[in-house]
């Protein structure tokens, strides 16, 4: 089946693209919202300097910086770390993103049977870290592999100071 666009259709579209902030017929929020993401190389920078702290504390692990959506930009695992830690490092830094919040700071958090914590996609133990610029929650990263949640937390905490001063001037632009 042949689909056509009238002229109409093509006006509007091609209106759309140039008109910066659309905002719906009721003047509230916009119709499209720009969001900040990393660069893979961004990305890649804060999870070898991870990996590097890890490694300086004796230990090998996994590391998963995802984007704003949650989705894997960059997965690491250095060559000793176990298979398991790929999973975990992810799923640390989902929660890590998803709730804003140091991981650390949730255990204990939600002790109910059927609270959200034993949702499948979600970790609560240390290890992730949300990452964010100039107020904004762009992604998070989380470490797997260390005998403690705490080397784990800090080396995650390390690889995202190695690249905060370029994530916030690139946020302020």
């Amino acid at each position: 089946m042949r689909t056509t666009l009238n002229a109409t259709a093509v006006f509007f579209m091609l209106f759309s693209l140039w008109l910066p902030a659309v905002h719906a017929a009721d003047g509230g929020q916009p119709v499209l919202v720009d969001i900040k993401r990393m660069s893979l190389d961004t990305a890649l920078k804060l999870a070898q300097a991870t990996i590097k702290t890890c490694r300086k504390e004796g230990v090998q692990v996994a590391v998963t910086v995802v984007d704003r959506g949650g989705h894997p930009q960059v997965v690491l695992r250095d060559v000793l770390a176990q298979d398991f830690t790929l999973q975990v490092s992810k799923l640390k830094a989902y929660t890590a993103m998803t709730f804003n919040s140091v991981t650390s700071t949730m255990v204990g958090r939600f002790k109910d049977p059927f609270s959200i914590g034993k949702i499948d996609s979600i970790v609560i133990s240390a290890g992730g870290v949300p990452i964010s610029a100039g107020g904004n929650i762009i992604g998070g990263v989380g470490v797997s592999g260390a005998p403690s949640g705490e080397t784990d937390e800090k080396c995650a905490k390390a690889g995202l100071a190695a690249v905060m001063d370029d994530l916030e001037m690139a946020s302020m632009e």
